[in-house]
C-alpha cells in the first residue's frame, strides 16, 4: 500500500472520491472485502459507487450504493506528486504471465467523455498496421452490426507496443475498460449478466439489455427489432464447414476473412465474458471452432475457440470460452480436447496462448492432468518383470501436450 495515505476516519461519504480504498459489502455474500472505488455518479439523488473488489476478479466488479460502504476505514489516494486519479489495484498473479502486471489508476471523469470502444478499437487498428496486413473495411449491413467505429479522437491514443501474441490487447487501454459497460444480454433463451467491458456501439450500452441473434448474432436494440431481424434471418447454425458431429453435438469451422461479419461479432460477444485477451477487428488471420448443441430449433452455440492459421509459437487456441449457461457441464474440456485433437492431426504438438485467466487455467490444468495420467495407466510392461516406461518427449507425441505445459 505504498501508493496510498495511511487509514484515515472519513467524516462523510462526501469526501469519497475515486481511487480511495475501503472495506465495502460484496452482494450476495456477508463479506466486507477491501475494494477500490473506480468511478462514482449521482443517481436520481443518491451516489453510486463503483468498486473493484482489490483480491477478486473483476468480473466481480459492481455498483454499489452508500450503504455498503465501510467509512471508518478509508486509505485516500496520494496527495504527492503521484498519480492524480487514484490509486492503481494491482492485478492477480496468473502462472506464465510473466510477473505481475499492475493495473492503471483510475480515469478522470469529465461528464461528457463516454466510455465507449473507440480507443480499444484504435489500439487493434494501430496493432494490425504493425503487422503489416492488409486492413479491411469495418463496413456492414447497418450500423449495428459491426464493432464500433473508430472516433475522431483515435489518433491521439498511444500506440500500442509491440504484437505479444495472437489475440493479446496491450494494457494500456484500460483506462476505458476497466468498467463494464453492458447491463445485460439475452441470447436465445438465456439472459446472461456480463463480466467485463465490450465495445459494442455507444447506443448499444445505454439500453437495459442487448438482444442478439443466436444464429448469427447480429444485435439489436429491443427484442421487436430482433423479432423482425429473426424473420429476415436465414441461419439455423454458424456459418462456415460441421467438421464434426456426435449426437446432438457438433463443431463448426468458421474462417475469420471469409465470414468477417459473424467473426466480428462472435468476438464482441466473447469479450463480454473474456479479460485478458481478444481479437475483434482483424479476424482475417484466425479459424474459430463453435460448438453447439442441436434441437429443433436449430443449432445454439454452447462455446468457441479460436486460433491462428499461422501461428510461430505453435499455439492451438487464441481465445476459448464456454458460455456462462453452459459452464460446469464438461463443455469446456471439450473444446480444450478437441483443439488438441487438431494439433495432433496437424502433426505436432500445440500451446493456449498466456495468459490464462483463472477459469481457463483451471480448466487447462485438469485437462492436462486427466489426459497424463490416462496414458500412464494405460501403460504395459514390454517384458515379463519390467516396469513400464515412459519419456516425456513420447508423453508429449501421444497428447499433443507442450513440454512447457507440464510446469502448470
Amino acid at each position: 500500500m505504498e501508493d496510498i495515505d495511511d487509514s484515515t476516519i472519513c467524516d462523510s461519504v462526501n469526501s469519497l472520491v475515486e481511487g480511495c480504498r475501503l472495506p465495502v459489502h460484496m452482494k450476495g455474500t456477508d463479506d466486507w472485502p477491501l475494494a477500490e472505488i473506480i468511478s462514482i455518479k449521482d443517481s436520481i439523488g443518491n451516489k453510486q459507487y463503483y468498486v473493484h473488489y482489490v483480491d477478486f476478479n473483476k468480473r466481480l466488479d459492481e455498483w454499489v450504493s452508500e450503504n455498503s460502504l465501510d467509512t471508518r476505514k478509508v486509505h485516500f489516494p496520494r496527495r504527492d506528486g503521484g498519480s492524480n486519479t487514484g490509486v492503481s489495484t494491482p492485478k492477480k498473479i496468473h502462472i506464465g504471465a510473466g510477473g505481475s502486471v499492475s493495473r492503471p489508476s483510475s480515469p478522470v471523469s469529465t461528464g461528457t467523455e463516454l466510455v465507449n470502444g473507440s480507443a480499444v478499437l484504435a489500439a487493434a487498428l494501430q496493432k494490425r498496421i504493425n503487422r503489416k496486413r492488409k486492413g479491411p473495411s469495418l463496413e456492414s449491413e447497418d450500423s449495428l452490426e459491426a464493432p464500433a467505429q473508430l472516433g475522431p479522437n483515435s489518433q491521439q491514443q498511444q500506440p500500442p507496443g509491440p504484437r505479444q501474441s495472437g489475440s493479446m490487447v496491450s494494457h494500456h487501454d484500460d483506462v476505458v475498460t476497466r468498467m463494464k459497460n453492458v447491463d445485460m444480454i439475452e441470447l436465445g433463451r438465456h439472459r446472461i449478466k456480463p463480466w467485463y467491458f465490450a465495445p459494442y456501439p455507444q447506443e448499444m450500452v445505454g439500453i437495459s439489455c442487448i438482444y442478439i441473434c443466436e444464429f448469427c448474432l447480429k444485435y439489436r436494440k429491443s427484442r421487436k427489432c430482433l423479432e423482425r431481424h429473426l424473420v429476415k434471418c436465414n441461419l439455423r447454425h454458424p456459418p462456415g464447414n460441421e467438421i464434426y458431429r456426435k449426437e446432438n453435438i457438433s463443431f463448426f469451422e468458421i474462417d475469420g476473412r471469409k465470414n468477417k461479419c459473424y467473426a466480428q461479432n462472435l468476438c464482441l460477444l466473447a469479450k463480454l465474458f473474456l479479460d485478458h485477451k481478444t481479437l475483434y477487428y482483424d479476424t482475417d488471420p484466425f479459424l474459430f471452432y463453435v460448438m453447439t448443441v442441436f434441437d429443433n430449433r436449430g443449432f445454439h452455440i454452447v462455446g468457441y475457440f479460436s486460433k491462428e492459421k499461422e501461428s510461430t509459437e505453435d499455439y492451438n487456441v487464441a481465445c476459448i470460452l464456454t458460455m456462462p449457461p453452459y459452464q460446469r457441464k464438461g463443455y469446456g474440456k471439450l473444446l480444450i480436447e478437441f483443439s488438441y485433437e487438431l494439433s495432433k492431426f496437424e502433426g505436432k504438438t500445440g500451446s493456449p496462448e498466456k495468459p490464462l485467466s483463472d477459469l481457463g487455467l483451471l480448466s487447462y490444468r485438469s485437462y492436462w492432468a486427466q489426459t497424463i495420467l490416462e496414458i500412464l495407466l494405460s501403460m504395459k510392461p514390454v517384458g515379463d518383470n519390467e516396469k513400464p516406461q515412459i519419456t516425456i518427449n513420447e508423453i508429449c507425441e501421444l497428447t499433443s501436450i507442450k513440454k512447457e505445459d507440464r510446469d502448470y
